[in-house]
């Protein structure tokens, strides 16, 4: 387990944090974690949808009138809900899940890229980390399956990639991450952990513990780049 008494050292005293995603499970673990440690802000689903950008510019213009931020961790994603289910073969795509699975998990994160990367601290370490996931890599692909979702996932590994090589061309120290969580027993995973290896299946704050040690161990030359929860890189 992480030591929680020495998180996120590497960051200057009492700094900001935003949380998008604050209700689910790993998303509320990072915001109770960060609570002791910094100035933390949660945003759930209700407080607003990432995927509405008039929202998201008023969101930014009220933060910049607060201050730097130095985190920003996007904690949204969509597997499934009562309309979406991940796909076992290319019959089941259905253009209208498969358009909802890629605002959340590739639009959203491209669009709170454009508005909060502006936002981050320019002279101490700034982070940006979007939750992503082992199966949207390509070169790590050996079941097919789950199109819509995979393909969402790879997609904000782009978006990630791209924001940090932009960003790096004026803010050197501004760092832009995907993060692998493993399997964390929340909604999200509840339906496929019946295949988890023991010891595995990670509570919330079990992997918001791990997930918040990487990104206090990230440096700029790890920009652009997705991590797992035990600090090694997943291949693109």
């Amino acid at each position: 387990m992480v030591d929680m008494t020495q998180l996120l050292a590497s960051f200057p005293d009492d700094f900001r944090a935003l949380v998008f995603g604050a209700r689910g499970g790993l998303g509320a673990a990072f915001a109770e974690a960060l609570s002791g440690r910094c100035t933390v802000t949660g945003l759930t689903r209700a407080d607003i949808d990432i995927t509405d950008e008039g929202a998201l510019a008023s969101l930014a213009e009220a933060e910049k009138a607060v201050g730097p931020l130095h985190l920003v961790i996007n904690a949204t994603g969509l597997l499934h809900d009562d309309e979406v289910q991940p796909e076992k073969a290319m019959k089941q795509i259905s253009a209208a899940a498969m358009a909802r699975v890629l605002a959340v998990n590739a639009i959203g994160p491209a669009l709170i890229g454009k508005y909060f990367l502006p936002l981050l601290a320019r002279q101490e370490k700034a982070v940006m980390a979007h939750l992503s996931a082992r199966v949207g890599s390509i070169s790590d692909n050996r079941l097919g399956g789950w199109t819509s979702y995979r393909a969402a996932k790879a997609a904000q590994n782009m978006i990630v990639k791209n924001a940090a090589i932009e960003t790096a061309r004026r803010d050197r120290q501004k760092i832009i991450v995907g993060l692998h969580p493993g399997t964390v027993d929340s909604a999200l995973s509840a339906p496929f952990q019946g295949n988890v290896a023991e010891g595995k299946l990670f509570t919330p704050p079990q992997a918001a513990g791990y997930l918040l040690n990487v990104i206090d161990g990230l440096t700029p030359a790890d920009s652009g780049k997705v991590f797992a929860w035990d600090g090694a890189e997943v291949p693109a």
